[in-house]
């Protein structure tokens, strides 16, 4: 059923996200399909701005379930990604009942559920039993390699055991997205855990296509020529940061509210800056430009 994940074949999972606007390459398809069925977290890598992040956005839309996303960085704990108390509330209730209850009747008040703030991993563990959820895990590679070995913990059972409350297992499996930028190694421990994808830039076809779903009103003619532009940038040698598919659509979409009906040198120059998020890179492009067109 496409509510939980039980998706019938890899073809289906490429549909439902084509319904979705995400057009799906089939061996991206197949390891969406195999983690539903496998209950497997999925570990997805590639360049910024290539759908990574995308993809756990179209799938809880199409299923249905949650998107609970947790927002990797340097120095991410468990307190920040799956439980805290609410230390203020807990103090006021203290004061409140110090008086009136004794110490284990007030030890058992504050340390009850309503006081308890759940991150990321807690939701998705402790969710609507009805829909799956769509944990996404966003950009590892930014966290330090402490937290992915707690996270081996908890992707592994999916439960999580809190010592005033006791163990929490999860209602439903939670449907697990990894993303990567590579900008570290991840453990092989994460990924033996795992399910394992790769997303590349778009080759000129696929970017003309994603381009007429998600700006449609630029035309065939005009999303042809912006895909074709944008492949010959990422060709271009020693740029720092080449530009993925959010790029070409941030770019696009400025094309269309000025009312460009195709490129010319000037336009370009105007709004190359929607396109290239490097200061270096800007510099260069706009000191020695591509040609317009490859013709």
């Amino acid at each position: 059923m496409v509510g939980d994940g039980s998706w019938e074949s890899a073809r289906e999972v490429e549909e439902l996200l084509r319904g979705q606007d995400y057009l799906a390459d089939p061996p991206l398809a197949m390891a969406v399909y195999l983690a539903g069925r496998l209950g497997k977290p999925l570990l997805i890598e590639g360049e910024p701005g290539c759908g990574k992040t995308e993809i756990a956005k179209a799938l809880a839309t199409a299923t249905g379930g949650e998107l609970i996303r947790l927002q990797c960085f340097e120095g991410l704990d468990a307190r920040s990604a799956l439980y805290d108390w609410d230390y203020p509330r807990q103090l006021l209730a203290i004061r409140m009942h110090e008086r009136t209850e004794s110490p284990e009747q007030l030890e058992q008040e504050v340390f009850s559920e309503r006081f308890l703030l759940r991150r990321p991993l807690l939701r998705a563990l402790d969710g609507d039993a009805a829909h799956r959820p769509v944990l996404l895990i966003d950009e590892i590679d930014r966290a330090d390699e402490e937290f992915e070995g707690f996270l081996l913990e908890v992707l592994s059972d999916f439960q999580v055991t809190i010592p005033e409350l006791g163990t929490i297992r999860a209602r439903r499996v939670p449907l697990v997205i990894i993303t990567s930028n590579r900008t570290r190694d991840l453990s092989d421990a994460l990924k033996r855990r795992c399910l394992y994808a790769y997303v590349e830039y778009p080759d000129p076809a696929k970017e003309e296509a994603i381009l007429a779903r998600r700006v449609p009103d630029l035309g065939a003619a005009f999303a042809r020529e912006i895909a074709a532009y944008v492949q010959r940038v990422r060709e271009a040698p020693d740029l720092a940061k080449r530009p993925g598919v959010a790029e070409t659509l941030d770019w696009a979409a400025a094309l269309v509210a000025l009312h460009r009906t195709g490129l010319d040198a000037e336009t370009v120059a105007a709004t190359l800056g929607f396109l290239i998020k490097d200061a270096q890179d800007l510099k260069f492009l706009r000191e020695k430009p591509l040609a317009i067109s490859s013709e």
